[in-house]
């Protein structure tokens, strides 16, 4: 590949659970920026230089060297000294720096000249402590009081911040040197002697404080991180995950870095471990617990992970609301959108403690428990989680259904609220096909079919556990569901689906790939399935590099908006899914074909939340949305769905059978799955293409588990509450 796309402005980011460290290519922190060291949502190094005599470094290469590491190349300028002139590239200066909890900081600084050299390395700090909200909105307001401590005993200096009960700490401490700190002036001094060909060095451990609790800074040199408790941990987690081999090295690299940003997403959160967790969004602004975000991965996640969802349900169970709170958009048995930990939550100055502004995680919720179910065959799962299940059941009827309609509508309640409350939450993301924003409750049509999956879902769930009358009334409301919603939200003469009701109920006839969600849901018709395949892939929609979010006939298109005509590559997961699900699978092969693609264009085949809708040429590349976050957990998982999408796998453990449809398109010959978990048991499997059909190799596993089905007759026997 000749040319790679770099997301976002020249940076390094690295970080392992809430703790991120963004810093310009040299390794320093200017101010002011939004770069930082942040914990807990809040930034508590704002601002980072070094110095020798006085003189900054300069750079020679640096970045990234795994999600929790960086290494950094930089000599010097020429500078004097009381003993003459050191030369420009006499010396080479090495920062390495990793993170585990806090910070550790390694400085190498290395004489390559014929002299000894002596001067004054200088490191200048600042803290400010800003909120995360407030740094990303540039309107940064101090509240509270910051102190600083130096101890020359210790050779540690404590930053502190509080506010009246909210309280934030960094420790910076010199170790492992020959040369003693001196702060004086904002700064850490270190006056060095340098032989010729001799190296000094420095450990600077940053240990973070969240009021009481205190995150101490890995004591190893960053040399040593690969043998650390959660380096193993990691180690032990990519071990167990569903492992791919290709033919195919484009597709290959995809799968494989999507594995490694799941990796990097873990969010330790109380109650999991390294092996059952729940990712964060992304990075570096959306590390925290987010409610569709978590759900959606755990659904991406079936086949490559499935404690994902696990995780999930176990972590979105606990924070369920219990009591209608306006200002958070709370109701009884609502699922969180997001949860924060900053200043501004904690004196709940914004919702975020947690904020519940979601329409559709609640049905979500219901939909990875019966996807997890299927998975790992875990009645103990159901039943533990069956009082919240039950209780997402009577949010959808009393509270996601405003109107008693009979469809989810959403509006906030909260002054702080969002005006959008699905997937699409951008203000300008809900629109006539004139441009004027839409007004009112909004009731979006894949809302619709979350409710029509997850109700269909939980009457297979209450079967299994024995409640058939409760099953038949939940399939009845599905049957009842998908006739309103077809006779009121489909275009005959479009052959397309509305993109919502509006507050007076009125059909939004836009075009936008949210239809394509209709599909993966199974509330489309059979005998429509072909048409809505055909609207999503016609050139207004489809831009070569995946399926846009609004047409490009539209007038509100914008190539390069975050949710009116940019490309998404977790949409375009559901939509393949979707698309296979109705039989289509080549159509599903050409989203897969195009999402990978893309990911060979960016660096290290790391596809970003979104890209630029713009058209794809012969000699063109995909283009970065300014402000995506990458990694990005859904954006990693759109592989893992896409080669479900390929494959046709869907897992029945309760019944121990794993149900294939492969459909291996002409430019992926092949492919082998390693470690494939149904329930208890484990498989290999080689997928080949022989002619225009795709053969399957049972290389490791009882074979006798294994049966072809398509989507369509699995679909059919949800529907009637049959058995596979």
């Amino acid at each position: 590949m000749s040319f790679k796309v770099q997301v976002g402005p020249p940076q390094i980011s690295i970080h392992q659970g809430h703790t991120v460290l963004v810093t310009d290519p040299d390794g320093q922190i200017t101010w002011p920026s939004d770069r930082g060291l942040y914990f807990f949502d809040t930034r508590l190094v704002s601002a980072w230089a070094l110095y020798a005599n006085g003189e900054s470094w300069e750079l020679l290469n640096g970045g990234a060297v795994a999600y929790d590491r960086a290494r950094i190349h930089l000599t010097n300028r020429a500078f004097l000294t009381e003993e003459g002139r050191i030369e420009e590239r006499t010396l080479g200066l090495v920062l390495g720096r990793a993170v585990a909890g806090g910070l550790h900081e390694d400085l190498d600084v290395t004489n390559h000249g014929r002299k000894p050299v002596r001067f004054n390395l200088e490191l200048a700090l600042r803290s400010d402590f800003a909120d995360i909200f407030e740094v990303k909105s540039d309107k940064i307001v101090r509240r509270g009081r910051i102190t600083t401590e130096w101890s020359e005993a210790r050779q540690c200096l404590r930053t502190s911040y509080h506010n009246r009960d909210f309280s934030r700490a960094v420790s910076v401490t010199a170790v492992c040197t020959t040369a003693r700190a001196v702060y004086a002036n904002g700064r850490l001094s270190f006056d060095l002697q340098i032989a010729p060909g001799e190296t000094w060095h420095v450990c600077l451990c940053y240990d973070l404080a969240d009021g009481t609790k205190h995150v101490p800074a890995p004591k190893a040199c960053t040399d040593q991180t690969h043998l650390s408790e959660h380096a193993l941990a990691s180690e032990e987690w990519r071990g167990r995950v569903l492992k791919l081999r290709s033919s195919n090295e484009e597709f290959y690299r995809f799968y494989l870095q999507a594995v490694e940003d799941m990796a990097a997403l873990r969010l330790p959160v109380e109650g999991t471990d390294h092996m059952v967790f729940v990712p964060a969004a992304g990075l570096p602004w959306f590390v925290a617990l987010f409610g569709r975000d978590s759900l959606i991965v755990s659904l991406q996640c079936q086949l490559v992970h499935p404690e994902f969802a696990r995780g999930a349900i176990d972590v979105l169970g606990r924070y369920q609301a219990r009591e209608r709170d306006d200002y958070r958009d709370a109701e009884p048995g609502k699922i969180l959108h997001e949860l924060r930990y900053g200043e501004l939550a904690h004196f709940k100055l914004i919702p975020h403690t947690p904020y519940y502004g979601t329409a559709d995680a609640t049905p979500l919720f219901l939909v990875v428990l019966h996807a997890a179910w299927r998975a790992n065959g875990d009645r103990a799962l159901l039943e533990r989680t069956l009082p919240h299940a039950e209780a997402a059941l009577e949010w959808i009827d009393r509270w996601g259904d405003r109107d008693g309609d009979g469809f989810q509508e959403y509006q906030t309640r909260s002054p702080a609220g969002y005006e959008n409350m699905a997937w699409k939450d951008s203000g300008d993301s809900m629109t006539w096909p004139d441009g004027t924003p839409v007004r009112g409750p909004k009731a979006l049509c894949e809302l619709q079919g979350y409710v029509y999956q997850a109700w269909l879902g939980m009457a297979e769930i209450y079967d299994a556990l024995g409640k058939p009358g409760r099953a038949a009334a939940l399939r009845a409301k599905a049957a009842e569901l998908f006739r309103r919603f077809n006779e009121v939200f489909w275009n005959e003469e479009q052959g397309f689906y509305a993109y919502m009701l509006d507050g007076e109920k009125r059909p939004i006839w836009t075009v936008a790939s949210n239809p394509g969600h209709l599909l993966f849901s199974g509330i489309v018709p059979e005998e429509r399935a072909a048409r809505v395949v055909a609207r999503l892939l016609a050139p207004d929609m489809n831009s070569g590099w995946g399926i846009r979010t609004l047409s490009a006939a539209h007038p509100a298109y914008n190539p390069y908006s975050y949710q009116n005509g940019s490309v998404w590559p977790h949409d375009n997961g559901i939509i393949a899914a979707g698309f296979k699900r109705y039989g289509f699978g080549a159509e599903a092969g050409r989203i897969a074909r195009d999402i990978s693609g893309a990911a060979s264009h960016f660096l290290l085949n790391q596809v970003p939340e979104l890209y630029a809708g713009l058209e794809r040429r012969a000699d063109g590349f995909p283009v970065q949305y300014l402000g995506a976050n990458v990694p990005q957990a859904w954006a990693a998982g759109s592989a893992f769905m896409l080669l479900q999408a390929l494959l046709g796998i869907q897992p029945d453990a309760p019944r121990g059978k794993l149900f294939i449809d492969p459909h291996l398109p002409s430019w992926l010959p092949d492919v082998t799955l390693q470690d494939l978990r149904l329930g208890h048991h484990v498989f290999d499997l080689r997928f080949r293409r022989e002619g225009d059909t795709t053969a399957c190799d049972v290389l490791r596993g009882d074979a006798s588990l294994i049966e072809r089905r398509d989507g369509l007759s699995l679909l059919r026997a949800l529907r009637n509450g049959e058995t596979a």
